[in-house]
């Protein structure tokens, strides 16, 4: 099943491809001999709406904060791997007391993007039902290739779905809304409400008993004194 939050990094790039954007990688220089290496290090800056690196108003890296990658290419016969890592801080907000949290977050990754001549000669022998997946592959663009999609998902599946702000937290108290980790004691006095009904009946006969222990006597004195004149 596939994570919650993921987006569908791969298909085949139908705009052409910006070497100014930092998320942009030129493949030339690593050339196209198998077995050939080049390592990589950067740093960008998190995208944000509409597509941020996480789940808006839940957890992610916020949009502008920075993002180190450390990143391998190697040249293949189909196209170029990349292995990297990603490291960056993430913000959000515990589920049980609703209080904002940080975590430092490290997103492996790897992927395969594909020279699209190489595509076009093992697409006679694949098999016709193998469409889908060939959707779902990413390609090498005038010799460069986009990681984004490929590094949001990453820090998507890095990112906790229940993000807490410590393990043992625990949570809100569901009468008051007090925070229970501050207050490990507090409780309320809790009332069965199949009985709350007859305690109310009961608080009201008490409350006519006092009120005729208290004016009811003298006043029938009164009135049989009244009687007797």
């Amino acid at each position: 099943m596939p994570h919650p939050w993921i987006s569908k990094a791969g298909k085949a790039l139908s705009t052409r491809l910006d070497h100014r954007n930092p998320l942009v990688f030129d493949t030339h220089e690593l050339g196209r001999r198998p077995g050939a290496m080049q390592r990589l290090t950067r740093t960008i800056d998190a995208p944000g709406a509409p597509a941020p690196f996480g789940v808006e108003g839940v957890v992610g890296v916020p949009e502008g904060a920075p993002v180190e990658l450390e990143i391998r290419l190697e040249s293949v016969m189909e196209g170029v791997l990349v292995t990297g890592t990603a490291r960056a801080s993430a913000k959000g907000e515990c589920v049980r007391c609703l209080e904002p949290l940080e975590l430092e977050l490290d997103a492996d990754f790897q992927e395969m993007f594909s020279y699209p001549d190489a595509d076009d000669r093992g697409r006679a022998a694949e098999p016709a039902d193998d469409a889908e997946e060939d959707e779902d592959r990413l390609f090498i663009e005038d010799g460069m290739f986009d990681l984004e999609p490929v590094l949001r998902d990453a820090v998507v599946l890095a990112l906790p779905m229940q993000p807490v702000c410590q393990e043992d937290c625990e949570g809100l108290c569901s009468a008051c809304g007090a925070r229970l980790t501050d207050d490990p004691d507090h409780h309320h006095d809790a009332v069965d409400i199949r009985w709350a009904a007859l305690q109310g009946l009961a608080d009201s006969i008490k409350g006519g008993e006092k009120d005729e222990m208290s004016g009811g006597a003298p006043r029938s004195a009164h009135a049989d004194e009244k009687q007797e004149k």
